[in-house]
């Protein structure tokens, strides 16, 4: 990520308050802040840096734009001098977290789960600074304990306060199974902070319930309870749900520049500030004066929008790759050009016919459509374009030469021979 003014400081250098605005822009809530203030002073005088920690289960293998909200608060208090605990739930992912589940969470492998942590430490640096980063896995202290341990661990929390959970509660009043270790969940995320030792746990919204079990485990382990720091959860590019893999709203850490930015340029121009906010370090006085300026005229949103796909395409990739998806965006975009990174294919076997080309077996052939009968909905649609119109026949003449076809956002150069 990109440096802002405070990063790389002591945590001795900053005044409290300073320390506080930092930390608190883009939370949703903060419990409480005058523990974390009383925490900051403490730590600063014994010169003890905090320990923060956020977990994440390794249930897919690609971190987005929404883990990089969180991320991204985490790297605010590496910032700030405090000693960031990268979390992999190894042993967690494999009981599942019911957190926003309305049925019981299917369990994974445990090769699927080994997989993607590798992928999330090489991802996590994105963000964080290796040297000054504790990557562990809950499997350290989970997976050694006995079933005496795990009683004795349950011991600490009543069915009662489990079942406030709002998820569980809508559930049980549904009739909707509730497996036994889901309830299992909260408590072995709230032993991690207990081992762990942690000043500060961050989480997502969605995330409260069991940061707050946290706090009171480990003030049955004898500990002082951690402070909690959730964060907003960002809205995926449908505009309607949290950004996710598996509803294919996301935007990857990992991809290209160009499909990075050209998701960017998807989301509503309502929705930019929410991004603005939280995946970059406009403050919101400078983003309150962009939403005024686009208000009366003075910004256009499309401006606005092209200026956050440059800034996040630069924190994951680089100014470089950040310039070219720009003017690739405008290029094709905006003046309605052929991309220059445009794939090209030979004609291929099986779709000549007599008079011409059988397009929807041309579609298909060459990954512009799942299958000939998508192919045939497609050009029925008029979302085909072959060399600049629109295209409804299922039949094409086509002598020799190129014929650029686009359906979608997806370009082919096919070319044809005699």
């Amino acid at each position: 990520m990109q440096s802002s003014r405070l990063y790389n400081r002591s945590v001795t250098a900053r005044p409290i308050d300073e320390q506080l605005n930092y930390i608190k822009k883009g939370l949703a809530e903060l419990i409480r802040e005058e523990e974390l203030r009383e925490r900051l002073t403490k730590a600063e005088k014994a010169g003890r840096p905090l320990r923060i920690k956020a977990g994440f289960d390794p249930t897919a293998p690609d971190l987005h734009l929404g883990h990089a909200v969180l991320l991204r608060k985490m790297k605010h208090f590496q910032d700030l001098g405090h000693t960031l605990i990268f979390l992999i739930g190894e042993t967690t992912a494999m009981i599942g977290d019911p957190s926003g589940r309305n049925v019981t969470r299917p369990r994974m492998t445990h090769e699927q789960i080994v997989a993607n942590a590798e992928t999330y430490k090489t991802q996590v640096f994105k963000f964080l600074d290796r040297e000054k980063t504790e990557i562990r896995f809950n499997s350290e202290w989970l997976a050694p304990l006995s079933f005496y341990d795990v009683v004795r661990l349950a011991s600490h929390y009543t069915v009662a306060r489990i079942l406030e959970r709002d998820e569980f509660a809508k559930r049980y009043k549904e009739g909707t199974p509730i497996s036994m270790h889901e309830l299992i969940y909260p408590l072995a995320q709230a032993y991690d902070s207990v081992m762990l030792k942690c000043d500060v746990e961050l989480g997502g919204t969605d995330q409260k319930f069991n940061l707050l079990v946290g706090r009171e485990i480990q003030k049955a382990f004898g500990q002082p309870p951690q402070i909690v720091a959730t964060t907003p959860l960002l809205v995926g590019l449908d505009g309607v749900n949290k950004m996710s893999k598996s509803l294919g709203n996301y935007i990857g850490i990992t991809e290209s520049p160009g499909v990075m930015f050209g998701k960017v340029m998807q989301i509503s121009d309502e929705l930019m500030y929410d991004y603005y906010e939280l995946l970059t370090d406009k403050s919101t006085t400078e983003i309150d004066a962009m939403r005024r300026k686009i208000a009366a005229g003075q910004l256009h949103p499309m401006e606005a929008k092209m200026e956050l796909g440059h800034t996040i395409v630069t924190d994951f990739h680089s100014a470089a790759d950040a310039k070219r998806a720009v003017e690739e965006f405008a290029r094709v975009v905006r003046r309605g050009e052929v991309p220059s990174d445009i794939k090209t294919a030979k004609l291929p076997d099986g779709v000549r016919v007599a008079n011409g080309v059988r397009l929807d077996k041309l579609l298909a052939k060459v990954g512009l459509a799942e299958s000939v009968s998508d192919a045939t909905r497609k050009i029925k649609a008029g979302a085909v374009e072959v060399n600049g119109s629109k295209i409804h026949d299922l039949v094409l003449a086509a002598a020799a030469g190129e014929l650029i076809i686009q359906v979608g956002k997806n370009w082919r150069r096919v070319v044809v021979t005699a």
